[in-house]
């Protein structure tokens, strides 16, 4: 035991310490994701190209006017009989609805 009487010994006044923190190394995830964005930008510069260069070499129609006339040869058709008249419907009753029972509460 130490006597309680003796001062404690003198501390430094700044005191230096030293921390080192060493992570774990990361795996996986970075390959997929480099190759999906590379993927896209090549995506995207080739619709570029394609819009840039006249629409892909489609040149566009000097005017809209359309004229089409078709003369097509109409053939003879000989006379048919006439569909006679129908007969009228014979008369039907609704149907009815039995009332309810009980009968329904009043609203209000």
């Amino acid at each position: 035991m130490t006597d309680p009487n003796v001062p404690p010994p003198e501390r430094p006044e700044v005191v230096h310490h030293t921390t080192i923190n060493n992570p774990p190394p990361r795996r996986g995830g970075g390959g997929f994701l480099g190759f999906l964005i590379g993927g896209l930008v090549v995506a995207v510069v080739v619709i570029g190209v394609v819009l840039w260069s006249q629409g892909g070499g489609i040149e566009a129609p000097k005017g809209t006017e359309v004229d089409v006339n078709i003369d097509l040869p109409r053939p003879e058709l000989p006379d048919a009989p006439r569909m006679p008249d129908l007969p009228n419907p014979p008369p039907v009753e609704p149907p009815s609805v039995p009332n309810p029972e009980p009968a329904p509460a009043p609203v209000g």
